[in-house]
């Protein structure tokens, strides 16, 4: 009898040992980048304006690497879509990239700005008078008459040349801040002021230029520059403006090789503002959410190190400090 409660006692023991080491081997593992003390999760829904899409990308990435457990969705539509989506609660957070309006304001628009970038005016690579363009430019009035007045109507007309070739304006179909502060440039007119076809979106303006080798438009930096080369997009081409109107791009103004002397000429504002603007997250009401105020936080902070990295110009730290205090 004595063996027989022996034998059951190792037989239970084992099976107790079995199901430990089974216990042990379900439990999950943790990133090693992440502390233990580490209790963030959930989802982060943010959508908007295409401008501040790469950059927001790079910091969910980044974000998501620290708290494993948190799940950060980005889709881009417009800085309008960003408005309207953060005002009905549709995301948590919209991408926004033109100053918010007292309209805005009163329907419960809380924001905060993260960076910095720039509109810039592009063409086609191939275009007819290329080379007068870069060594001339174009000035306020110039494009005033191309955009708004619409009194530019041939190459030839916007350099003092002979060229019959006709112009074809791009402008942007969806509400956006791109075309907001390229009118508000334009002597403080507006999107709706805008002359020209209206297509969709930062990439569908950059393609229609590509393919149109008489075309202008506009288009945020970080559409105009490839992020890892630094260098203008293949088939794209910026046109120098032509800043102090005297017909000649000096060596001040021509600031246009790489993405990062368009960022180093926004930061010390030789590009005008706007076009350069500010960049935001906007939502409807001060976020209560402790997942997405830990994460703006974290964007002010250590997230800041990758703005210059994605092609943004950071913005300057007694700023930054400003802005947070908006989270307390």
């Amino acid at each position: 009898m004595r063996r027989i409660n022996l034998l059951l006692l190792l037989v239970f023991a084992g099976i107790t040992g079995l199901f430990t080491g089974l216990s042990s081997c379900t439990q999950p593992v943790r990133d090693t980048g992440t502390s233990n003390a580490d209790t963030l999760r959930g989802k982060i829904t943010i959508s908007g304006a295409f401008a501040l899409y790469p950059l927001t990308v790079k910091w969910a990435e980044e974000f998501e690497k620290l708290h494993p457990r948190v799940t950060v969705n980005v889709s881009a539509g417009g800085a309008g879509k960003g408005m309207t989506d953060a005002l009905s609660k549709m995301v948590d957070l919209g991408m926004f990239s033109k100053s918010v309006s007292p309209e805005e304001q009163a329907k419960g628009a809380w924001w905060i700005a993260v960076a910095k970038d720039a509109v810039l005016p592009t063409i086609n690579a191939h275009n007819p008078v290329l080379t007068d363009l870069k060594k001339k430019g174009l000035t306020l009035q110039k494009f005033y008459d191309i955009f708004i007045s619409g009194k530019i109507k041939t190459w030839g007309q916007a350099v003092g040349g002979s060229s019959r070739d006709e112009m074809y304006v791009f402008t942007r179909s969806d509400a956006c801040g791109a075309a907001e502060m390229w009118a508000k440039y334009l002597k403080g007119k507006k999107q709706e002021d805008l002359l020209g076809l209206g297509v969709n979106g930062d990439p569908g303006v950059a393609d229609a230029v590509r393919r149109t080798p008489e075309g202008i438009g506009f288009n945020n930096l970080g559409f105009v520059f490839e992020m890892k080369t630094r260098k203008i997009y293949a088939g794209l081409d910026v046109i120098p403006i032509d800043l102090n109107g005297n017909g000649i791009i000096d060596p001040d103004e021509n600031f246009y090789g790489s993405m990062d002397q368009v960022m180093k000429a926004i930061n010390e504002g030789k590009y005008p503002s706007p076009p350069a603007r500010e960049l935001f997250f906007v939502s409807g009401g001060k976020p209560s959410n402790k997942l997405v105020r830990t994460f703006l936080k974290w964007i002010m902070t250590d997230g800041q190190k990758f703005v210059n990295e994605a092609g943004y110009v950071s913005i300057q730290p007694d700023h930054i400090n400003a802005e947070l205090l908006k989270l307390n």
